[in-house]
């Protein structure tokens, strides 16, 4: 999923664009990247919610990725780079996305990025959707067996 989450993201921010009748927003952007999928959960610490299943694992998937864009303005074009906590969760019919948070920051950093937002529906979480039910189609070639190969 990662390699392709560019290509449909540049097409996600595309359509919008086109769907936009306000041309005077002139800064657009391009998915450049997407890192590497980092699957270690997060530490929650003292109190952490840990729930209890039939079969003593989970059914969400917490995974973490980067990416990187790049802005144009009408004088300049400025790299972002974007920070990921995906959860997917499994269910009858295949993987969906449960819920994600995204922050954004400069690249190279320098200042700290952003508070995590809810980005389901946001650029990244659409172009997740879209690449799931693509991939339950078959349009795009996965071994959904294991996580890793989603990713």
């Amino acid at each position: 999923m990662l390699r392709d989450i560019p290509s449909y993201a540049n097409r996600v921010t595309q359509r919008a664009r086109l769907r936009s009748r306000d041309r005077s927003l002139d800064v657009y952007g391009y998915f450049i990247v997407a890192g590497q999928a980092e699957f270690a959960p997060l530490n929650l610490g003292p109190g952490e919610y840990t729930p209890a299943t039939s079969q003593g694992e989970s059914d969400i998937q917490q995974v973490f990725f980067t990416t990187l864009q790049r802005r144009y303005s009408t004088t300049k074009a400025i790299q972002i780079q974007d920070y990921h906590w995906l959860f997917l969760t499994k269910t009858k019919s295949g993987w969906r996305l449960a819920i994600m948070f995204s922050m954004t920051g400069p690249y190279p950093a320098g200042r700290p990025p952003t508070a995590p937002r809810d980005s389901n529906y946001g650029v990244i979480g659409q172009a997740i959707e879209i690449w799931l039910r693509d991939c339950y189609a078959g349009v795009v070639r996965s071994d959904l067996g294991d996580r890793t190969s989603v990713l």
